[in-house]
């Protein structure tokens, strides 16, 4: 996709890229995102911006004011994974067992470039926070920063983040109002029974039997509790119990990835995985203790801020530029406990649909720096748009 990338992030793509390369090469994970945060707060410092640091421990917001005006959020994600990279890249993670498999310093580098195009700019008027988050990889950097007063601090009147996403064409769109992207909650179900030798099992009661029935019990939920009509995942990811092959052990663990698109939905697996869980233990005479987690809630987009991040992306790019019917997402963002407190919009932008390429959190994935520019842009388009300028702004 060719799009018309504004020239001033043009002009400072190649320092952007060759940033985002750096922070590739020296990955840091969920809150100790250090170096990546001096790169932030050393380039927005030169562009101007009000530095505040310290929200989720390495969190950096940088603000901009131009007059009077609402205040618009955008978010740029910047930890990596524990995860061994073996792209072979000039610029791979020279760090033993970490690296940026999902596009996050593709995302910090995005951001960054739009903060200089908008440094330059007087073409609106209103306060722009951009706000580097840390451990949206499960640590949820996100619920930390808002803890720590992030919207107290510096309120916005709409929020906005993009992630990139493969399988769709290089710097295409992508907008979906609603529950866009799934819960993501975890149980681990502990079973307490009897143990014994493996040449007696009558002689005891046996949780690893438990637990096999209580794993295919608990596709029942999502294929007979679940309407058709509703997204659910019911995952059991692992069990572990015992050591000997002739010994039965008194306990087993099982640990499950829960996820949903409407928050009544979520409400009924945990119900039903309770009831599950203590019935089918009881059935064995064993017992079963659930710890159920609450992780990140349902992602879900402002209709109005949706439409407006949209329709920016069609007067920009043409409807060629924007996936045509985007599908909500099975995966979960951190970045939905800050939709429940602002409206907002999560988008995605294409990393590539050509052979060759990968899933996020794969050990041969890389962001596509020729979505960069496209991303940079958009945010300085949405930023002008919002905040109207001449053209008279806002929502």
């Amino acid at each position: 996709m060719n799009a018309p990338i504004l020239p001033g992030i043009r002009d400072i793509a190649p320092a952007m890229i060759a940033l985002r390369h750096d922070i590739h090469a020296h990955p840091e994970l969920g809150f100790e995102e250090v170096e990546t945060r001096r790169h932030v707060i050393r380039c927005l410092r030169d562009w101007g911006y009000e530095i505040h640091e310290g929200l989720g421990e390495t969190g950096v917001v940088g603000t901009l004011r131009r007059g009077a005006g609402p205040s618009i959020g955008l978010r740029a994600d910047m930890d990596a994974l524990p995860i061994q990279e073996t792209t072979g890249l000039p610029w791979a993670s020279r760090v033993e067992g970490k690296m940026h498999a999902c596009g996050h310093d593709g995302h910090t580098a995005m951001l960054l470039a739009a903060a200089c195009e908008l440094a330059r700019r007087d073409s609106f008027s209103g306060t722009v926070h951009l706000i580097f988050q840390p451990a949206e990889e499960g640590k949820g950097g996100a619920k930390r920063m808002l803890d720590d007063g992030l919207f107290r601090l510096f309120p916005c009147d709409a929020i906005f983040a993009m992630h990139n996403m493969p399988g769709f064409p290089v710097g295409q769109l992508g907008f979906r109002p609603g529950p866009f992207m799934a819960s993501a909650d975890t149980a681990v179900i502990r079973i307490r029974a009897t143990g014994g030798h493996g040449a007696v099992p009558d002689k005891a009661v046996d949780p690893v039997v438990v637990a096999a029935s209580l794993v295919m019990a608990l596709q029942s939920v999502v294929a007979r509790n679940v309407s058709p009509l509703d997204m659910a995942v019911v995952t059991v990811g692992a069990i572990l119990a015992g050591e000997a092959p002739n010994v039965i052990p008194e306990s087993a663990e099982m640990r499950l990835s829960i996820r949903a698109l409407r928050p009544q939905v979520r409400a009924l697996l945990r119900q039903r995985i309770e009831t599950l869980a203590a019935a089918q233990a009881a059935g064995f005479g064993a017992r079963a203790e659930v710890d159920y987690q609450d992780g990140y809630p349902v992602l879900v987009n402002d209709a109005a801020a949706t439409a407006l991040a949209r329709q920016v992306a069609v007067d920009w790019l043409g409807e060629g530029g924007v996936v045509a019917e985007m599908p909500p997402l099975t995966g979960s963002e951190d970045f939905a406990f800050w939709l429940e407190r602002v409206p907002g919009c999560y988008l995605i932008i294409g990393n590539g649909d050509g052979e060759g390429g990968c899933m996020v959190h794969n050990p041969g994935y890389d962001f596509n720096d020729q979505a960069l520019p496209v991303g940079a842009s958009y945010w300085v388009k949405l930023v002008e748009r919002y905040l109207g300028g001449a053209a008279g702004g806002g929502q």
